[in-house]
Order: structure tokens, then sequence, then C-alpha cells
């Protein structure tokens, strides 16, 4: 019997995903919970797992095309008069078979337990003659199914790895067949890709490139143009397209104010010295952000202003008696903000180790949406770029954001005498109907006060 699957609803209120990559053809046979596809929502790429066994019959989408939540996605012939019902119905509650006698089947999303206990099986691929950048000792050191012969296709399984990670190794010419001979049983990492390009000598571009013809032969482009096409036409979608409308819809919405002030910054940067020649704490690599988001925590306690949402539909501003902490942070497929949960609870310590965790997650493009839902205020680190300051637009529903410029030593007034010194430009963009300028200002000098003396976080703790 033919069951047709649609496109769950993801949740967070999002209308559409772009299908990023099949892991299935027509004709495959499948497995429950077998990841069938990739997703990308406004906010994060999602594996899609089979709710049925059967064979694949028809793909309704093609890679590339978005599709509406409810829309037919995938077809499967399955065995029987009627496809398998979703854990918890009716007629399952009905009978009474043993539980290994049960059919596991579900909807995505509800939880339904695995056939197996190892990792869903992935749709095997067959692997081309010769692959880019072959490294012929590699190929000996592989497993003899994973070697493909200039004679006969082997049908492999498909590495593990993201998104980015394969465009990533598309772009450098590397086969990641043979990165994961190396790496084993593991997802494939940018760096893993990195490091098998540069172990075979593997080059950026192909061996016809311009760099190697003769300087007159063609002309020349500027350094960072193109050659070719005169433009580049690059479609507005996924996490794009989610920022684009969420930055025009809070910058028409919120009335922005930013204001700024430089910090001296030097006492954090020696304790920041000081507890990196610790070695019990050189496994948590506590940096200057992570001083930079207690200290918000704590200033966000004397200012619940800045805590605060606008609820233009219930009249009413709401002040969270929480804190989960956004994040920005940039990535391949664009701007997203992930949150930290409860932030005010958590030591200098646990907040470094969730800053690293969140930076690992997002740079592998495996933040979930619920991770990026909600979150009370945020911090844009535009120091990392070089930059000092700037006029962060608020994310929706947030009254307030802080960007932290680079820190640079430069001359300053230091206890009546002229001195090298850190500093810091904070520069913090709030609602002004939810904020007065001197609530804003009162903030912006408890985390300056904080960071020009963090021995001042005690009195507000």
């Amino acid at each position: 019997m033919i069951a047709e699957f649609r496109l769950p609803d993801l949740g967070e209120g999002l209308t559409e995903a772009e299908v990023v990559q099949w892991l299935v053809a027509p004709g495959d046979a499948v497995a429950l919970n077998q990841t069938l596809a990739e997703v990308e929502t406004a906010k994060a790429v999602v594996e899609l797992p089979s709710p049925y066994a059967g064979t694949v019959s028809t793909l309704h989408a093609e890679a590339g095309d978005t599709v509406a939540v409810g829309a037919p996605l995938i077809e499967f012939d399955v065995v029987g008069d009627e496809p398998a019902k979703p854990t918890g119905s009716a007629d399952e509650k009905a009978s009474e078979k043993p539980p290994q006698e049960k059919a596991q089947p579900n909807l995505v999303g509800y939880g339904a337990a695995p056939s197996s206990t190892g990792r869903p099986a992935r749709r095997a691929r067959r692997a081309s003659a010769v692959p880019a950048a072959t490294d012929t000792a590699v190929m000996e050191a592989a497993p003899h199914d994973a070697r493909p012969t200039a004679s006969v296709e082997t049908v492999i399984e498909r590495p593990r790895s993201t998104p980015p990670v394969r465009a990533h190794a598309k772009r450098r010419g590397i086969d990641l067949v043979l990165v994961a001979a190396e790496v084993g049983d593991r997802v494939i990492t940018r760096a893993d890709v990195d490091a098998y390009a540069e172990r075979i000598g593997a080059a950026s571009a192909p061996e016809d490139s311009v760099a190697q013809r003769s300087e007159y032969s063609v002309p020349r482009s500027p350094v960072g143009f193109g050659e070719g096409d005169r433009e580049t036409r690059i479609p507005i979608r996924g996490v794009r397209k989610h920022t684009a409308a969420a930055m025009v819809q809070s910058a028409f919405t919120a009335p922005h104010v930013t204001v700024f002030h430089t910090v001296d910054v030097t006492a954090t940067m020696d304790l920041l010295t000081s507890l990196r020649e610790d070695r019990a704490l050189s496994a948590h690599r506590i940096g200057p952000l992570a001083v930079i988001a207690k200290a918000v925590c704590l200033a966000l306690g004397r200012t619940p202003g800045l805590n605060s949402s606008w609820d233009e539909a219930a009249a009413e501003i709401v002040q969270h008696h929480y804190v989960d902490l956004g994040i920005a942070a940039a990535t391949e497929r664009g701007l997203i903000v992930p949150n930290i949960r409860d932030a005010e609870r958590l030591t200098l310590i646990e907040i470094a180790d969730a800053l690293r965790a969140l930076a690992e997650t997002a740079r592998a493009g495996k933040t979930s949406p619920a991770e990026l839902a909600g979150g009370t205020f945020s911090i844009s680190n535009i120091g990392v770029f070089g930059i000092d300051a700037g006029t962060p637009i608020l994310p929706p529903g947030q009254s307030g954001i802080l960007a932290v410029g680079a820190v640079r030593r430069q001359p300053w007034e230091y206890r009546g005498e002229i001195a090298l010194r850190q500093m810091m430009t904070l520069s913090l963009s709030f609602d002004h109907r939810v904020v007065d300028g001197a609530e804003g200002a009162r903030f912006l000098k408890d985390v300056a006060d904080i960071l020009e003396e963090p021995g001042r976080a005690m009195l507000l703790a």
C-alpha cells in the first residue's frame, strides 16, 4: 500500500523548510527511523527520520526546493493493507502483544524507539572510479569495501558529516570516503577535511587555474573578484531569509537607542591570565566573553527592564525572572543567536563551558530550533572581527543587546597619569518603549564597573 509522508511541523511556528539533500532515492528500502533527508528551516538544519518501513516510491521535492509544512514530501510502498499507525494509537492500545512483538512506528518528533541499537542506516552511494585528491596510502589502508577500483564501481556507506562540511570538502576537491577511512566511525569535521588535504597536498584550485597560466594569456581580475559572469545571484532562503525578516520587523517596531561606553578592562585581562595559568582551570578556556556574560547576568538583576519583553497584544511589559542569554554566532549558514538557558544560575566556569559548547554546535551546523527560540537578552561579540563599536539591532522580543568591541592597548588616564591600558568599547542598544535612558545607562555602567574591577562582582552577586 502507498503511504504518504508530509512535511511535519518542526516546531517554533516554522511554516516551511528547504530540502538540503535527500539521503534516499526511489526504489530504496528504508527502515523505521532511518534518516530520509536533511531539511533547513529558518533556524536550523534538521534530519527527518522515516515514520514507515518500506520502499521509497516517489519524492515530491528536489534538493533546493522549499516545501510548506503539511505538503507531500515522499511516498512509500508499505507492506500490508495499511501503513503502520503511530505509537500510542487506539488500535495499538487494544492489542495485547508482548513488547518485543509490537510495532514501533510513529510520526516524526514523537520519540519512537529505534529498531536497533546502532546508529540509523544511511543510504549507500556509488563511488566514482577515480575520486578527487586520491591518496594511495589511505586507499590501501581502507577496508576492502571502501576502496573504489579503476574497473569496478563499489557500493560504500555514505560518510557521516554535516552539509557545511560536505560543501567545504567539495570546494577543496576532497572525497569524504577517504577522510572517513582515516577518522573512523564518527562525524567528519571541517578540521578533518583540512588536515587530510594538507597531508596529501591537495590544491585549493584546479591545476589549470589562472595562477598557473602565462601572466599574459588572460586579463587578471582585481583581488577578490572572480572571472566569467559579471554578477552572481544568491537565493534568499533559510537562516538569511529568517534573519532579514526578523531584523526588518525589529528595526521598524521597536524604537532603538544605542549608548556607548569605553572601559578599561586591564584588570579583567590580568584576571584571565591568572586563570589560564591555573592548571585546575586549563580545560575550561575562560575568555573575555565569559566574564562579560557573567557581568551582564549580574547587571540585569539590578535593571530588570533590559531583561523584559513588550507584549503588544496584551498591552503589557513582561519582566523575565530568568536570563536566557543569546550569543550571536556567525556561521556558514548565516547569523544565528542560540541561547544559554538560565544563565543567571551559572558560575563563570559553567558559562565558559556553555559558550564553548554553543560555538562548537553552531559551527557544526547542529544548533536545533529549540536552542534558537526565546532569549531574553543578547550579546554580539564584534570584537573578534577587529571592530570597536557598532549599533546592534535588537532580536525580536528582546529589549536589550550588548555589542562587545575589540580589546586594544592604548594610552589612557590611570591614577592621575597617562599609561598604556587595555581598553574595550561596549555598545548597548535597547527598546526605548521598555527602557528609559537612565536605566540603560545604569546597566551599561554596572557592566563596565565589573570589567574595570572584577572584585565588584562580589557587591552585585
